[in-house]
């Protein structure tokens, strides 16, 4: 033991060994470890891999941008960057001359103008413009709320939901109307909102002069005089002029009924079929007779009646000639 031992004080001193141990006691001096690089490269080394790869980056990607220093790997590609800068806008819209930095965000407006939505939701089938407005849309049926207040911790649907309740705490009311108090985040927003309050309606069709809050409703109606179906039945193959309209269309082949009346239980497939049967229950009667005043639930009805006034009998008995008021009244 005693030999081997001094074998071991006999061995000469590993190089560096004295100063690594001058550094671990004493503190503040600089130790060889302090001059490697990641994984123990010396310091020269990893600051030369550095400057090669930032070499490689520059070589890959030659085209820099002067105002931010961002660079790509085509010109093309700077060339459409610098439109943040310049804020260029060369697409134009050539139903509303709305300009656009690049030509997929002119796609995207123009289908305000011809309506289509090319993206359908699972869920009720309304169509949507843009994947985000249709991920938008759908929080309407999963009900996310993910858009929080920083300062109350209130959940929001939209982003514009957030940004207006905001004002709250802030106290800032910029963009309010100033008919019923409401509150925007845009100023465009404010201004289309306002129409509902003066009525006014600056889109007006060419075909028949009927005018409309919204560009896009306008689009919309014109496919009416066009003759315009461009959402068509996979089931049946009748076309729409809507997507809401082939959505209602397609419930019939589903056998889907939504709208269920809250007195009895009975299910739609329309909304309007549900009202029409709800007066049943509130005893309603909003079609009025104007000779003699009296009222009667569907309008049917006062058309039937309106007969005993005017004299119209419409049904004919095909044995003997004579006409009725009632198809009942034909019977034998």
């Amino acid at each position: 033991g005693a030999r081997l031992l001094t074998r071991v004080e006999e061995q000469p001193p590993v190089q560096g060994s004295a100063d690594l141990e001058r550094s671990q006691t004493s503190p503040g001096s600089l130790s060889e470890m302090d001059s490697l690089g990641p994984e123990n490269e010396p310091w020269h080394e990893s600051q030369g891999r550095s400057q090669m790869r930032k070499e490689n980056v520059a070589m890959s990607q030659p085209h820099q941008c002067s105002e931010c220093g961002k660079s790509f790997t085509y010109s093309n590609q700077l060339a459409r960057h610098k439109r943040i800068h310049t804020r260029e806008k060369p697409h134009h819209c050539s139903v509303c001359g709305k300009s656009f930095s690049y030509s997929s965000q002119l796609a995207r407006h123009q289908r305000i103008h011809t309506g289509e939505k090319p993206l359908q939701c699972s869920d009720c089938g309304q169509g949507c413009n843009s994947s985000s407005e249709l991920a938008r849309h759908q929080r309407s049926h999963t009900g996310e709320k993910p858009y929080q207040c920083s300062e109350c911790g209130k959940r929001f649907r939209y982003s514009s939901g957030l940004a207006e309740h905001k004002h709250v705490h802030t106290g800032n009311k910029p963009r309010q109307c100033s008919e019923c108090g409401k509150i925007f985040a845009h100023s465009s927003s404010l201004a289309e909102h306002q129409h509902i309050h003066v009525g006014e309606k600056p889109h007006q069709c060419s075909e028949c002069g009927k005018s409309f809050r919204y560009s896009s409703i306008l689009a919309k109606h014109q496919r009416i005089h066009m003759g315009e179906k461009p959402h068509q039945c996979s089931e049946c193959g009748k076309s729409f002029s809507y997507s809401s309209e082939l959505a209602r269309h397609e419930r019939i082949h589903k056998g889907e009924k939504l709208h269920q009346c809250s007195e009895c239980g009975k299910s739609f497939t329309y909304s309007r079929q549900l009202t029409r049967h709800q007066r049943i229950h509130t005893v309603e009667k909003p079609h009025q007779c104007s000779e003699c005043g009296k009222s009667f639930t569907y309008s049917r009805q006062l058309t039937r009646h309106q007969r005993i006034h005017t004299g119209e009998k419409p049904h004919q008995c095909s044995e003997c000639g004579p006409a009725v008021t009632k198809r009942q009244s034909t019977a034998a």
